[in-house]
């Protein structure tokens, strides 16, 4: 005989099933290099990935920052030396004005000064062309985590750096000082490609006068002569490409 109870049992109702949570768009990268060979390589990498992809491109450095501000970009990818503004000048600017966006400095430069211009500007990490197909996207996304991101040979850098100023007595705060102010460095960088004092301050919104009172400081302090040392100068510095 059935057990009337157990007749009358409701059927158990299956619980729904979960709903997948939205898949994560992608990283929105800005790409910035003077040479569009090497932009081309470059976003062959990255859009080879499901959470990278380029959405911006730039030619120099003040063309990267007029794009970063224009919204919609999650990472700025920089190379360092290009006309107009330089990759660690452009570091700066955007540092200053949107401070919550990563920066990952990309060059051609095993160079301990670049690296360390690079930390102070802002950049969450250096990583060389030679090897950007095996660093660049593991950089990228470090950067993006707000992890930093160091190639092997800036380990020894660093390490090599904070031994030199415990030497000294430094302490270990600060990094090395630049011999020149960042307005300086803007106006150095511009005699060098050959602008005039009027055209340069239409470019950095100061009058040709202030221009001028600029160079002669940067002579002053350089102990130079005229605008063929001022060029040397800046090549030495990679702030132009000889």
């Amino acid at each position: 005989m059935t057990d009337a109870t157990s007749a009358t049992s409701p059927t158990p109702i299956a619980a729904p099933p979960p709903i997948p949570a939205p898949p994560t768009p992608p990283t929105r990268v800005l790409l910035a290099d003077d040479h569009t060979l090497v932009r081309r390589g470059v976003r062959l990498i990255l859009d080879g990935e499901p959470d990278l992809t380029v959405v911006a491109e730039a030619g120099d450095g003040a063309e990267a920052v007029e794009r970063a501000r224009a919204g919609d970009i999650d990472l700025a990818v920089l190379d360092v030396a290009m006309p107009r503004m330089t990759g660690l000048q452009a570091a700066r600017e955007l540092s200053r004005r949107l401070p919550a966006l990563p920066i990952l400095i990309l060059t051609m430069y095993d160079n301990e000064q670049y690296f360390f211009e690079a930390l102070k500007a802002g950049a969450g990490g250096y990583v060389l062309k030679s090897v950007a197909d095996r660093d660049l996207v593991e950089a990228c996304r470090a950067v993006v985590r707000d992890e930093p991101f160091i190639y092997p040979g800036a380990e020894r850098a660093l390490v090599r750096s904070y031994l030199d100023r415990l030497h000294r007595g430094d302490g270990v705060d600060g990094l090395p000082e630049r011999p020149i102010t960042e307005r300086e460095e803007e106006i150095l960088k511009l005699v060098a490609e050959g602008h005039t004092s009027r055209e340069i301050g239409a470019l950095l919104y100061i009058s040709a006068k202030t221009v001028e009172r600029h160079r002669a400081n940067l002579l002053h302090k350089l102990g130079m002569r005229d605008r063929l040392e001022l060029t040397r100068y800046a090549i030495r510095a990679g702030l132009v490409d000889p």
